[in-house]
């Protein structure tokens, strides 16, 4: 399994069988007619998934120095909610003509 993994990471290939994806499709009604009316999922080997995080894992540890501190999405800890947050906090102190210090 590390070689596997190791393999993966340096080449960046992914082994076929990982590759495979089945999709299904799940209605959310039950006289669903048109493709809104239904959701999709994947269905993918438990080892794939394994494989695919070790990597993912590494590139975050990686790349955690080099994105700013105003990078909020796909980020652990830090999701677009909070940004979000922090705008209706901004357009509430200025719709009562405060004073906003950002930084």
């Amino acid at each position: 399994m590390t070689k596997l993994i190791n393999s993966t990471y340096e080449t960046g290939e992914w082994p076929k069988d990982f590759t495979e994806v089945t999709m299904i499709a799940l209605k959310k009604k039950p006289q669903a007619t048109k493709c809104s009316d239904h959701r999709t999922i994947r269905l993918i080997a438990h080892t794939a998934k394994i494989v695919a995080k070790i990597p993912r894992r590494r590139i975050e540890k990686k790349i955690e120095d080099v994105r700013g501190e105003d990078q909020f999405g796909f980020r652990r800890g830090k999701g677009t909610r909070d940004a979000i947050g922090m705008l209706r906090i901004s357009e509430q102190t200025l719709e009562i003509d405060e004073e906003l210090f950002a930084s």
